[in-house]
């Protein structure tokens, strides 16, 4: 089952950069990310039962990877309507994207496998 994923995921990810969607969601992301964001972020995932996932992306290790519907248990429906409201595109299509994006712009965000402290 995991070959068909990785195939479906390869598919809309080749679809997200040639459309534009790929680029338009990293936009967001670094916008998005920022100390206090990340933060939130782990505490959502400690209460959806997916810290462990995210606490990887913030570490110098493998990230583990997130499915659409794990994002949609750690995502509040504000969030996703924000998204939706910031890309103008529908949650179906922006949160496969999210999923396989998010892990990536954590980690580029966290350099020093740690959250950084906010500047003043």
């Amino acid at each position: 089952m995991s070959g068909i994923f990785n195939d479906v995921m390869g598919k809309l990810s080749d679809l997200a950069s040639a459309s534009g969607l790929s680029q338009q969601v990293h936009s967001y992301l670094s916008q998005l990310l920022t100390p206090d964001t990340i933060n939130t972020l782990v505490t959502q995932a400690e209460q959806a039962g997916l810290g462990d996932k995210v606490r990887s992306w913030i570490g110098d290790g493998h990230n583990l990877p997130i499915s659409t519907d794990e994002l949609r248990s750690l995502l509040s429906s504000q969030q996703v309507q924000a998204m939706v409201d910031k890309t103008g595109l529908p949650a179906a299509t922006i949160l496969p994207v999210l999923a396989h994006l998010l892990p990536e712009a954590v980690n580029t965000q966290t350099p020093q496998g740690t959250i950084p402290t906010k500047t003043a």
